[in-house]
């Protein structure tokens, strides 16, 4: 099945990354140069920062599980 779209957009994309002999570190500075000179202000998604020396302590007690209770029977069992 062909999608006219999907092909245009391939082609596009395969063109742009033709412009920079499919380098990737090329392509990407080339996009942050853009978004400078736009003058428009992007967001930015950094992933939060996991602190190897933080101790992780649970937020609420662990609720008591039982082997004689079914699973999907836990949450009735434990709120009841």
């Amino acid at each position: 099945m062909n999608d006219p779209i999907v092909d245009e957009v391939r082609r596009v994309r395969d063109a742009y990354a033709a412009r920079f002999n499919y380098d990737l570190d090329a392509i990407f500075r080339d996009i942050k140069e853009n978004e400078t000179k736009s003058g428009r202000t992007f967001a930015s998604f950094t992933p939060a920062r996991f602190q190897p020396d933080e101790v992780l302590r649970p937020t609420e007690p662990a609720l008591p599980v039982s082997d004689s209770i079914p699973s999907h029977q836990v949450g009735s069992a434990v709120e009841g």
